[in-house]
């Protein structure tokens, strides 16, 4: 796989997964609903790819090191992965019970990012543990956070 293709795949897949954790576990601490849920992560899904596709097109752009279809291609692949990443979330929240897809989506976020992590760790000859370990540290700290400051938005409802 292209440099480019890898750089926007995993900023985007990162990115969709942490970000639409994030959202999902403080929205469903503000207010129980799966259709705000729902509505959350196609937002998020889409808004924020579009977003964080500009910033990589910025950013590779302002580095003049890359051609301009790298610059396209990273920027496609971040839109890309983001999209698809952030909307297999919707999945456990339509299809179980909202605190069961709660947990799901959690679970699958972190073995989302173990294999990625495990994957990015091995192509750079790196110790899996190491990586998967710092990874998944920050993860369940977004996830942690997010879900207090959800409970604390809740106190003025």
């Amino acid at each position: 796989m292209k440099e480019s293709w890898k750089k926007g795949f995993g900023f985007g897949l990162t990115s969709g997964v942490i970000t639409t954790l994030g959202m999902i576990v403080g929205l469903h601490s503000i207010i129980a609903s799966k259709f705000v849920i729902i509505g959350g992560i196609l937002t998020i899904a889409f808004a924020d790819a579009l977003s964080d596709a500009m910033g990589v097109h910025i950013s590779e752009e302002f580095e003049s090191k890359h051609t301009t279809k790298d610059v396209w291609e990273a920027t496609l692949s971040t839109f890309l992965s983001k999209l698809i990443f952030a909307l297999t979330f919707i999945i456990p929240i339509w299809f179980l019970q909202l605190s069961d897809a709660i947990i799901v989506s959690v679970f699958w976020g972190l073995f989302i990012i173990t294999v990625f992590s495990y994957y990015m760790a091995t192509q750079q000859k790196e110790k899996p543990y190491k990586i998967v370990l710092e990874h998944l540290i920050i993860a369940i700290l977004v996830v942690l956070l997010t879900h207090q400051i959800g409970d604390w938005i809740a106190t003025f409802a």
